[in-house]
């Protein structure tokens, strides 16, 4: 037997039906909120924590320079210093089992005690470079790269610091010109930019001279302030456990000095 409904109630039906499609309907055409992309080239490992890779020769795809850009807000500095015992990149990793990155810092002698200044968390060694070079710095919790031929080391209190030379970048320009200068090594750099982000750069296997690295700084999109020249050759090094895929650049030496990122807290 055929059961017949009332034309009220079937209108009634056709109406909820209809309403429950459109509802339907715009469930499915709504738009997906995405979270916003970091700038153009730049991959975000952390909040605060980017990583990207520069070509300073186009006519040379093998010369890369990693560079690591660090929002303070985010995350803080500490120098790790080991006088007389320089070590490789795995044993430094073993040590800083906090670390999201680091470097190499200072040079060093034969014997593996570093030149020029270095302050570990608030532990003084070794006298700051006179009328050359340049610094990283913490001081009252906020980093900073100088010029110590533009601002001279006072004595003042300091957190941390490793000191180097050349500067590369200095107000926004670049500082570093020696016609006589052929020495392609593989270099590490520390800088800052115009934001106050510390910016992290070490090249890969193939090397640049200390000049066409300075000429090169201040024609990129990073916006850089201020870039000192670490140690380099034999002892640049990188390690960033950030991200899908770690950057483990080991270096041909042991280094007695390294610069390490932590998040904030720990």
């Amino acid at each position: 037997m055929r059961l017949r409904l009332p034309v009220w109630l079937c209108s009634l039906s056709l109406i909820i039906c209809l309403t429950a499609a459109c509802s339907l309907s715009i469930q499915l055409i709504a738009p997906t909120p995405t979270p916003t992309p970091p700038p153009e080239g730049w991959e975000m490992l952390a909040p605060g924590l980017e990583r990207r890779t520069y070509f300073p020769d186009p006519g040379n795809p093998l010369l890369q320079l990693v560079t690591l850009r660090i929002d303070p807000a985010h995350f803080t500095f500490r120098v790790h210093y080991s006088p007389g015992n320089p070590s490789g990149l795995q044993a430094w990793r073993d040590a800083l089992p906090g670390a999201v990155a680091f470097v190499n810092g200072n040079f060093f002698d034969p014997q593996g005690n570093a030149l020029g200044l270095v302050v570990a968390d608030g532990v003084v060694h070794g006298q700051s470079y006179v009328g050359r070079g340049g610094m990283f710095q913490v001081a009252n919790g906020q980093p900073r790269v100088r010029s110590l031929t533009a601002e001279p080391y006072q004595n003042e209190a300091l957190e941390q610091a490793v000191q180097a030379f050349p500067m590369l970048v200095v107000n926004g320009a670049s500082s570093y010109t020696n016609p006589d200068d052929t020495d392609v090594s593989r270099r590490t750099v520390v800088a800052q930019d115009s934001a106050g982000r510390i910016v992290l750069m070490v090249t890969t296997l193939f090397g640049i001279t200390l000049s066409d690295l300075s000429a090169y700084l201040p024609t990129t999109d990073l916006g850089l302030v201020h870039a000192l020249n670490l140690d380099g050759g034999g002892s640049t090094m990188m390690y960033i456990g950030a991200g899908q895929t770690p950057v483990i650049l080991p270096s041909l030496d042991g280094v007695p000095v390294t610069l390490a990122v932590y998040p904030r807290g720990n």
